[in-house]
């Protein structure tokens, strides 16, 4: 069981950097400007699609660290339980 649980948490972990780390190459392409002549729209537009991929990213980040989070206090747990009975 505990290594099935360390595999689940390493693919979780995993996932959760891969994740990270796309969202830390989005906002180094993010600006924070104001667009004021008609000639920057396709500037805003590439800014708008930056800020919808990043609103789409931020829950999946949020749900995978606290998985990653949960898995290990679940894992600590069952190790210091089954060693403590032992």
């Amino acid at each position: 069981m505990m290594t099935a649980l360390l595999i689940l948490w390493g693919g979780l972990t995993l996932v959760l950097i891969v994740l990270l780390i796309y969202r830390g190459t989005l906002t180094m392409h993010e600006d924070d400007q104001l667009f004021l002549d008609g000639a920057e729209d396709h500037m805003q537009r590439e800014q708008q699609e930056l800020i919808t991929r990043m609103n789409r990213i931020t829950p999946w980040v949020r749900l995978c660290g606290a998985g990653s989070a949960g898995l290990i206090l679940v894992i600590a747990g069952a190790w210091f339980f089954t060693n403590l009975t032992r």
